[in-house]
């Protein structure tokens, strides 16, 4: 809430200042290009995205111009973007990790079944194992924004499922490596696309059901294209992981003082609000499809523990691919628990 708070009240004194000429300079010194893979209406770039660009602008006085460019207006496919931010195409960009599988190891800890709690301190934990663990590795090749999750992870169906029989023969779309990896475990087809490519997919029967949050249903119009929605109570099934990146060399090329803009509202203050804001969005989107007359199921503890079981060689065989690769995934694993349950504590 703080972020947002000081971001509004820095653009309305921006555009006083503006309005009475003092304090803004005529033109912006640095122009850079915001890249995403999600229409503008859509809530991450409305309620996130556009919030952080709009207060690097008036905190930079005017210097710095971000332009945004949703639904990949660039050019290129949603899995490009991160080599879009590394080769320059893009100057910042938001993405899932996941769009390249594998390229992000350490991260998929997070997108482990029922490892996270809540978005806000799951991003939290993000950032600081990032830091610990992932920038001089999986993310030097780019300048770390943002590191963040979604909300609790909803199955959205064609047929209702309550138990992972249910999944049998189903065709599924999972956002990541990890969760594709979740659903075949349990019985599921998993069909692999970006997430704007859902409603057509759902519409033509290529899947039969999909698993997002809540919050971004309503750009994709899920809730008219499929009647049954299945939660997981206080436990959540999965969470994706985000990336929000800059080019490192027009970093680089940036002055000392609006370097100094960039990372004030940068880091794990941001990714917080970040992954809090996702979660908040889930809430409207709930409703709406609640108030078509969709079925919403919400599993009982019972039913819960069946899934849990079900998932568990999912973490086994995470761990010994990690293991394959060089890395000491059990170390990752109780290292990101631990600080996602201090920072759910501190909340």
């Amino acid at each position: 809430m703080t972020f947002i708070r000081v971001s509004v009240t820095r653009a309305v004194a921006a555009v006083a200042a503006f309005a009475f000429g003092v304090g803004v300079a005529s033109a912006a010194e640095v122009t850079l290009r915001m890249h995403q893979f999600l229409p503008a209406q859509a809530n991450v770039p409305k309620n996130i995205l556009h919030v952080w660009a709009d207060k690097v602008e008036a905190d930079s006085n005017g210097r710095i111009e971000i332009q945004r460019f949703p639904a990949m207006q660039l050019g290129g496919k949603p899995p490009e973007l991160i080599d879009q931010a590394i080769d320059g195409v893009a100057d910042i960009i938001w993405t899932v990790s996941g769009y390249t599988p594998g390229r992000f190891p350490r991260a998929e800890v997070f997108e482990l079944p029922f490892t996270m709690t809540n978005a806000e301190a799951t991003s939290r934990a993000y950032w600081e194992l990032a830091q610990e663990t992932m920038m001089d590795s999986d993310f030097k090749a780019f300048k770390v924004l943002g590191l963040w999750v979604h909300g609790p992870g909803v199955i959205h169906s064609k047929s209702p499922i309550t138990s992972v029989g249910d999944l049998n023969g189903v065709k599924l779309r999972a956002p990541t490596r990890v969760t594709n990896m979740l659903f075949s475990t349990l019985g599921a087809t998993p069909v692999g696309m970006p997430v704007p490519a859902v409603p057509e997919a759902l519409s033509k029967g290529v899947i039969d059901a999909t698993v997002i949050p809540w919050e971004v249903t309503g750009a994709l119009k899920v809730p008219e294209l499929v009647g049954n929605h299945t939660e997981f109570g206080d436990d959540v099934l999965y969470t994706t992981t985000f990336i929000f990146a800059m080019n490192q060399d027009k970093w680089d090329s940036l002055p000392d003082d609006l370097k100094a803009v960039i990372d004030k509202n940068s880091g794990i203050e941001f990714s917080a609000f970040a992954g809090a804001q996702m979660q908040r969005d889930d809430a409207p989107a709930r409703k709406a499809a609640a108030d078509r007359g969709n079925s919403i199921t919400t599993l009982t503890a019972a039913q819960v523990a069946e899934w849990k079981t079900a998932a568990e060689p999912v973490k086994a065989a995470w761990l010994k691919e990690m293991k394959e690769k060089g890395l000491d995934g059990d170390a990752l694993l109780e290292k990101a628990t631990a600080l996602i349950k201090k920072h759910t504590a501190a909340q």
